[in-house]
């Protein structure tokens, strides 16, 4: 499938200024207006810069933005720090970037190493770049996808998708009691990401397939919204166990820093409980279910 044309930094600018009311940059709003947000006027002059050349950077014609205009623009839009950043990364790119279908990812050894040194008591899920599970443990796979191949991270062509999973798996929407607000996150996250790789052709493709294949997901990402992925909530109706409730966490790997090692700890007692039966279930795989170590990156 064709990957679908990356954001800019024109749209992603209008997407933001609907956001902001008058009221809420301290505007008086005289009479019905035409847009839900600032005017262009408006926006430019809180961000001390020209109307034309607002005008233009909306549509991506003003060439790079310094990173003093960029600044403004985020304070009068209310950016938080992953929308700035992404910000800065839209005004980075080039106008009409060449995507280019990079080398399927591989995880480090020595995150492989932290991986099996956790055991079966604390799952763990290795995730790359555009979401692909790269390597995972026996409770990880159990908690997140059992009714998946355990050795499906192998083949780098197939890898389970986490983005594909909570859009086009039934069964994997199914296991989320707050579904909605998880896949939320993995959108904004994905953008997010969109904005740090423009020429990834692999990501453009993914991000085009779900637009065209999940009505979801395709009216989340029109909302444009931005976020990093690092702590949360999973609310989980789990087929072996029922009801689980989990944290995550996210470690980032300075070995190999497009990838992240997403951790999972019970929220309560019960949550414990049910995570000790759906481990010690899993157990009598051994050791022949352990990560097993691709070639080097």
């Amino acid at each position: 499938m064709r990957g679908m044309e990356l954001e800019s930094l024109g749209t992603y600018l209008r997407t933001r200024r609907d956001r902001v009311t008058p009221e809420l940059v301290g505007l008086r709003a005289y009479g019905p207006r035409r847009v839900p947000g600032l005017r262009r006027e408006e926006l430019a002059q809180l961000a001390g810069v020209s109307p034309g050349y607002y005008t233009r950077l909306e549509q991506d014609q003003a060439g790079t933005a310094s990173q003093q205009v960029l600044d403004a623009l985020a304070r009068v839009l209310r950016l938080d720090e992953a929308e700035t950043v992404h910000l800065h990364n839209l005004a980075r790119r080039p106008s009409v970037p060449r995507l280019v279908r990079p080398e399927p990812e591989h995880p480090h050894p020595r995150v492989l190493a932290l991986l099996e040194s956790f055991g079966e008591g604390a799952p763990a899920v290795l995730l790359g770049r555009r979401g692909d599970v790269l390597a995972w443990n026996r409770s990880g796979h159990a908690l997140v996808a059992e009714h998946l191949d355990f050795r499906s991270p192998e083949d780098p062509e197939n890898r389970p998708s986490v983005p594909r999973m909570f859009f086009l798996d039934p069964l994997h929407r199914d296991l989320h009691r707050n579904w909605r607000e998880l896949a939320e996150v993995h959108v904004a996250y994905l953008r997010l990401t969109a904005g740090r790789y423009p020429t990834d052709a692999r990501l453009a493709e993914l991000i085009g397939e779900l637009v065209m294949r999940s009505p979801e997901f395709a009216l989340m990402w029109a909302q444009g919204d931005v976020r990093d992925c690092t702590v949360g909530t999973m609310l989980l109706q789990h087929p072996t166990v029922g009801a689980l409730d989990v944290d995550y966490q996210v470690w980032l790997q300075p070995d190999s820093p497009d990838h992240h090692l997403e951790v999972y700890t019970a929220r309560g007692e019960s949550d414990r409980d049910a995570l000790r039966l759906l481990t010690g279930h899993r157990a009598d795989g051994g050791a022949r279910n352990r990560p097993r170590a691709p070639h080097p990156a």
